[in-house]
């Protein structure tokens, strides 16, 4: 899972729709290999692995002697690379300086190694490989592929995801009376209905004005002298 090559396409936070997922690396590549078979562009595909974790698997127990051989083999490459360089400055020089030269390579290579084992053998005293594996790998497609992608792969699409509509607007009626043969519901109902308290004031306003008006209609006593003797 590396890259071979190239560099990463401007604007790369930007991977696009998810139009596949597939629970193995391999998998997601024929996907991606399908696609590019398809005519779809390369830069507009992306493999973006979810829930990454890191696994670390022990290979074994470290110690002088695995030390002295791991650095021989890394010696060898390194005498091959010196035993090169000899032959091709003095092409003349006979095999026993070759061979020499291969020797001093592995034997850097051994000493190497066992002073590194020494400083670090208090703190790791066994060899590992470690990896970055991933629940699952999406197939992801710039916007300009995804109908073509979804087309190309066919059932192993994922489904496209909803897209929201436009929300009606609620329209407020305003207060006026229902007319005839409509349906009242009971929260209109309620508020079309007089509360008892405004109700008993308009009932009371009549008679308090009937009264004043009795009262004013009343004739003044006129107080009249009295009669003589």
């Amino acid at each position: 899972m590396t890259m071979m090559g190239g560099r990463f396409p401007q604007g790369s936070d930007d991977v696009g729709q998810t139009v596949a997922s597939f629970p193995t690396y391999e998998a997601a590549q024929k996907a991606v290999s399908s696609l590019i078979a398809g005519e779809v562009p390369a830069r507009d595909i992306a493999i973006v692995g979810q829930g990454l974790r890191s696994v670390e698997r022990i290979t074994g127990r470290l110690g002088y002697a695995s030390a002295a051989r791991s650095g021989a083999i890394n010696g060898v490459l390194l005498g091959l690379l010196f035993s090169a360089i000899l032959v091709i400055g003095s092409p003349s020089v006979p095999m026993q300086a070759f061979v020499g030269v291969l020797f001093v390579g592995i034997a850097i290579g051994m000493l190497l190694s066992i002073i590194t084992y020494s400083f670090v053998r208090r703190r790791r005293d066994y060899a590992s490989v470690m990896q970055v594996v991933a629940d699952h790998y999406e197939v992801t497609v710039t916007a300009a592929g995804v109908h073509r992608a979804r087309q190309i792969l066919g059932p192993q699409a994922a489904p496209e995801p909803p897209t929201a509509g436009p929300v009606a607007e609620e329209r407020v009626a305003p207060d006026e009376p229902p007319r005839y043969g409509e349906r009242v519901s009971a929260d209109q109902s309620a508020s079309a209905a007089p509360a008892p308290e405004a109700s008993a004031a308009a009932a009371s306003a009549p008679e308090a004005s009937a009264s004043e008006a009795d009262g004013d209609s009343e004739p003044e006593s006129v107080e009249q002298p009295p009669a003589e003797r």
